[in-house]
């Protein structure tokens, strides 16, 4: 499938890609061609999130003709380059739910289906529709602490603090196309198909993209303290196909209602079918913002911050009881029409290509170029 198989009329859309040659280039997307506008104006993507406006430069500014995108999508990288890479997790109930059998069921993903049964109607039921951080979220916690069910993970699902953790390190993320990891240690994973926002250093939403927020429910499950070996390896986090700039037709609401749907298709002949819709989740994109920039913590290069996923896979692929996990080889399609598709294929994170290309080596490439 293509980065845009149904392309969106008069989309402002910018990305990355690699020219053999040169190196990493700003890339906007014009009727389906694809215009490299890197210049000393816009030597990165995070020169151009931070302009003026970015929406003018990617329908207007100069530059080079190099082809149609369907002839170069293996040439994309991430969308992002010098920003930070963020993300909120347990963000919808469903995803609340599956974090806390993951908690109960230590890792083991064949206690999962038992400890499923057990807590999903009382805490599923209790979550739905609740406010996080309103009276009517405390009182269920104060009930489900009197059950023995409350968990770290109601806590940011329903109390006043989202999480809020790096995803990923500024440079790392691939792209449509690439391969994306599994850390070698993990039995039970998962994609987590997410809109990913676009926020410049003052804070300002100004677009999203898509990203892949590659899970291991088996190690983060053992412990939340975990949670950086589990989100946090080579070709771990894949985000593209494009940055979606806001404009008239195109804003925050779309974002708010947007609807992501997911296939994963195995060299075995297993297909698993998923979705993720924003009208679920259970804080506003905006709010997830404001949790992650302020006072108390500042991007003066901007960041891109993962809204979390409703999807949580529980159908049986290797043996009953046993639920889903990935097998190396997994292709994974995220599709949301307004973004288009990321599509990458699951290798393990130590036969992916190693992650070389950082901050000081796009400097140097930058200063090569005479674009600094």
């Amino acid at each position: 499938m293509l980065p845009l198989s149904n392309p969106v009329p008069n989309a402002a859309l910018a990305g990355r890609l690699w020219r053999p040659g040169l190196g990493p280039c700003v890339v906007a997307i014009r009727a389906e061609r694809v215009i490299d506008i890197t210049s000393k104006t816009i030597p990165t993507m995070r020169d151009l999130c931070e302009a003026d406006d970015p929406v003018a430069l990617v329908r207007d500014a100069d530059g080079e003709d190099i082809g149609s995108l369907s002839k170069l999508t293996n040439q994309l990288l991430a969308p992002v380059d010098l920003q930070a890479i963020k993300a909120c997790g347990v963000t919808f109930a469903d995803s609340m739910v599956e974090r806390v059998i993951e908690e109960q069921a230590a890792g083991d993903p064949e206690r999962a289906n038992a400890i499923r049964a057990r807590v999903s109607k009382i805490i599923g039921e209790s979550l739905s529709g609740v406010k996080p951080g309103s009276d009517a979220a405390e009182k269920i916690k104060e009930v489900l602490q009197a059950e023995g069910l409350w968990s770290q993970y109601l806590e940011v699902g329903i109390g006043p603090f989202a999480e809020v953790f790096t995803k990923s390190q500024p440079m790392s993320a691939v792209g449509y196309g690439a391969d994306v990891g599994l850390h070698p240690v993990s039995n039970w994973n998962n994609p987590e198909p997410e809109v990913v926002l676009c926020v410049t250093s003052e804070g300002t939403i100004i677009g999203a993209t898509l990203g892949n927020d590659v899970n291991l429910r088996d190690v983060e499950g053992r412990s939340a303290l975990l949670l950086g070996k589990a989100k946090d390896n080579n070709a771990s986090c894949a985000l593209g196909p494009f940055i979606r700039f806001f404009d008239d037709s195109y804003t925050i609401n779309d974002i708010r209602h947007a609807e992501l749907t997911m296939k994963v298709t195995g060299d075995d002949g297993f297909t698993l079918d998923g979705q993720s819709s924003m009208t679920q989740i259970s804080r506003d994109p905006t709010d997830l913002a404001a949790q992650t920039i302020g006072r108390h913590h500042q991007y003066p290069d901007g960041f891109v911050l993962f809204c979390g996923t409703m999807f949580a896979p529980t159908k049986d692929r290797d043996a009953p009881g046993q639920g889903f996990t990935h097998h190396v080889g997994d292709v994974v399609e995220i599709t949301e029409p307004n973004l288009g598709t990321l599509r990458n294929t699951v290798r393990l994170s130590t036969e992916c290509p190693e992650w070389t290309f950082g901050t000081a080596a796009l400097m140097r490439n930058l200063a090569s170029r005479d674009l600094l």
